[in-house]
């Protein structure tokens, strides 16, 4: 596993005092160090925050690394040795209270986590203080092997040209691994899970009956080899998906990262979707070259279409 001694610092981050340890560990099998994961995750905070700040997150923690068959766990309650200015916040759960979870708010806090081995912060769909109410869709295109990354592309694209013939601009991200995230900000705090979750079944429905070779929106694993399934159902009040600008737990250090619809034609065309896989020092010279690419999922107001 390489070197784990334990190597530790103070940090002031945010006007917080917090001490990080094992700076040296290696986490990723390519060699990269829990030092770098801090380094990383302070540096993409200023972009990173504004997916996090007011939002339920469960840690997704890998205390050994993701090396070999390392275990991890997720954890939705907010681990109760916290310093006290880590904020949490209890929202509805499926059958009534859910759990208590991190608020990360600031980058002190996603340093915390980060010293905690989360590797990966999963958050919902809502604000938590508007729990019921979503801020945005997401279409989250899962491809069942043989599938991957390049079939997803391509029905990608299609479904931003069935969104965009509804009215609706939609934004595209990697998962950090095979998959494609399709955002569809709304913004105006009118639109329920109900809404949503109805809206992206009925979507993902009509992409099926059209694509039916490549496409399926069952949620059965049976039926997914070599499709790409449309995840609809992670629009719902007690799902999460992965954060924009998180790690990914692979052999490498890859990152959910925001693209543009130019960046996924012309991988799409070219036959080089592995040019859209982009690991944490590429991620950070991009959002140094090209900004937050995702800020309109913050921003756009868009009306739920009745269909």
């Amino acid at each position: 596993m390489g070197s784990s001694r334990s190597v530790s610092a103070t940090l002031h981050i945010a006007r917080r005092k917090l001490t990080v340890t094992n700076l040296q560990k290696v986490l990723y099998p390519s060699g990269f160090t829990k030092g770098e994961v801090l380094d990383y995750y302070v540096r993409v905070s200023p972009v990173m925050l504004k997916y996090l700040r007011d939002r339920a997150v469960t840690l997704k923690r890998y205390p050994s690394g993701t090396i070999g068959a390392a275990k991890f766990f997720f954890e939705k309650n907010c681990p109760p040795h916290r310093p006290d200015w880590v904020v949490t916040k209890t929202v509805p759960g499926a059958n009534g209270p859910g759990p208590n979870h991190c608020l990360i708010n600031d980058a002190a806090a996603l340093v915390w986590a980060a010293n905690l081995a989360a590797l990966e912060l999963h958050v919902t769909m809502a604000r938590a203080s508007a729990p019921d109410r979503p801020t945005a869709i997401v279409f989250d295109l899962d491809p069942g092997p043989p599938a991957g990354l390049a079939e997803c592309l391509s029905l990608g694209l299609k479904l931003r040209d069935v969104l965009a013939a509804l009215g609706l601009e939609s934004f595209p991200k990697t998962s950090g691994g095979k998959g494609l995230h399709v955002y569809v900000p709304l913004n105006t705090g009118r639109a329920t899970f109900a809404d949503t979750k109805r809206f992206a079944h009925a979507v993902a429905m009509v992409f099926e009956r059209e694509n039916a070779d490549r496409v399926t929106a069952t949620m059965s694993k049976s039926v997914r080899g070599g499709k790409v399934f449309v995840d609809w159902s992670q629009n719902d009040n007690h799902k999460t998906t992965v954060c924009a600008y998180s790690l990914r737990a692979r052999d490498e250090p890859t990152v959910s990262t925001p693209l543009t619809w130019d960046e996924v034609a012309a991988a799409d065309a070219k036959g080089r979707a592995a040019s859209l896989v982009f690991r944490a020092p590429d991620v950070l010279e991009r959002t140094d070259k090209l900004g937050d690419l995702f800020e309109p999922i913050t921003t756009l107001k868009q009306k739920l279409p009745q269909l």
